[in-house]
């Protein structure tokens, strides 16, 4: 298996295969991680298929400064809000509310058991702040380490930190409307 700079290298001098290597490496992290933003399968492909062109397009600008894991990660967080912000504002030109959509998706993480609870959950995760919901998500849904979180979100560690216990604190919070008989803990 080559190397990322290898990788690089091989898509900087025209290599289809290396692409298609990258593509193998990655597709799947950014179908997921895209998905856990949009919630409808066909907008995480959309947003995959354009994360593997800005990749293939930036590849020149890939600095090295962060891993590759951690550019792609960047690429796929801020592709995927931009995204639901040109949807959003869409959907607000043509007068449609936005909150009337229901929250029915199958992620592939979910076993098929949890969907009912996954759904609720996605439902309060959209209530999150911008960078909340990417540090959650990055952190506990994708399960990257805190450190690469901070890098990816272009901030610093305990800055992620903080974002996770207000995300808890918030999500505890609309979960107790949610299920208001539910012991508290």
């Amino acid at each position: 298996m080559k190397s990322e700079v290898e990788i690089i290298e091989a898509i900087i001098d025209g290599d289809e295969k290396a692409l298609a290597t990258l593509y193998t490496l990655y597709s799947e992290k950014i179908y997921n991680t895209a998905l856990s933003y949009t919630k409808i399968e066909e907008d995480a492909e959309e947003i995959t298929q354009d994360v593997f062109l800005k990749i293939f397009k930036n590849v020149l600008k890939f600095k090295r400064e962060s891993s590759l894991n951690t550019w792609i990660y960047r690429i796929t967080v801020n592709t995927s809000l931009n995204y639901l912000k040109k949807k959003n504002r869409f959907k607000l030109f043509n007068n449609r509310l936005i909150n009337s959509q229901s929250i029915d998706f199958h992620h592939p993480g979910v076993l098929l058991e949890n969907k009912e609870k996954a759904a609720i959950l996605y439902k309060v995760i959209d209530c999150l702040s911008k960078n909340q919901k990417t540090a959650f998500i990055l952190s506990y849904i994708e399960g990257l380490p805190r450190q690469e979180v901070a890098d990816i979100m272009e901030t610093s560690l305990k800055a992620v930190e903080s974002l996770l216990q207000r995300a808890k604190k918030k999500m505890k919070s609309e979960l107790e409307k949610i299920y208001p008989d539910r012991r508290k803990s």
